[in-house]
């Protein structure tokens, strides 16, 4: 691998690592704030990667090296403990802790078009002149930019990516607790038992996930870039 792909590589893992850490600290503090300790005594009320990575290392270290040696981006992922019997007990509660995740990356992706906009404003980027990327959305404009706009533009992307990925309605993605809070809660508890009766249920929502991702986040990213570029031409 070119010295230039370990630099991009190094840069997405940053990148990859705050965007992880924002979504699973998020979910702790928010069930630490509606009455689950539970993430906040194993240390995940943090923005400091560490905890994270030391719960799920293969989630958070081996995946996303391996896919972005395959693909040239990252994905992989962590987690933040709960407490059952509280979400059991709390389902809208639950659903609101499922929610602070996506907040989180969502709140990534404003900021970062707001760096990316102050970027160009500032002449510090420039509109790329060819084939748009996921870490090329803009192109430095001064030398010492060379590391930032790869940076600002991947933390734009890969936060869209895991705010729309995760509220699937679908096993075991971040939706599937969040979307139950529109229904009763008696019919929310009963979707839980048959999503914790069924384990397969999970695997089986993330292949379907997987695969209507694409036609889903098209779209979406198309009309995110529309926004961030509006008015430069």
């Amino acid at each position: 691998m070119a010295a230039d792909q370990l630099a991009l590589g190094l840069i997405w893992y940053v990148a990859f690592l705050l965007s992880l850490t924002a979504h699973e600290g998020a979910h702790a503090w928010a069930a630490l704030r509606l009455g689950d300790p539970t993430a906040y005594q194993g240390g995940q009320v943090t923005l400091n990667p560490w905890p994270h990575v030391r719960r799920s290392p293969f989630g958070t270290v081996l995946v996303p090296l391996l896919s972005f040696a395959f693909q040239g981006w990252m994905i992989g992922w962590a987690s933040a403990p709960y407490d059952p019997v509280w979400a059991e007990r709390h389902p809208r509660k639950e659903a609101l802790m499922a929610a602070a995740g996506p907040a989180a990356n969502l709140l990534l992706v404003a900021l970062a078009g707001v760096g990316l906009r102050a970027g160009l404003a500032a002449d510090v980027f420039a509109l790329p002149t060819g084939r748009l990327s996921l870490d090329g959305l803009v192109v430095p404009a001064a030398s010492w930019a060379s590391g930032l706009a790869p940076l600002v533009s991947i933390l734009f992307s890969l936060n869209l990516i895991l705010f729309v990925f995760n509220l699937f309605p679908l096993p075991p993605l971040d939706g599937s607790a969040v979307y139950p809070a529109l229904i009763s809660e008696d019919a929310a508890r009963r979707f839980k038992r048959l999503l914790a009766a069924q384990p397969a249920l999970s695997l089986l929502g993330l292949v379907v996930a997987w695969r209507l991702f694409g036609p889903v986040f098209q779209p979406v990213l198309r009309a995110a870039v529309g926004v961030l570029y509006a008015g430069l031409g």
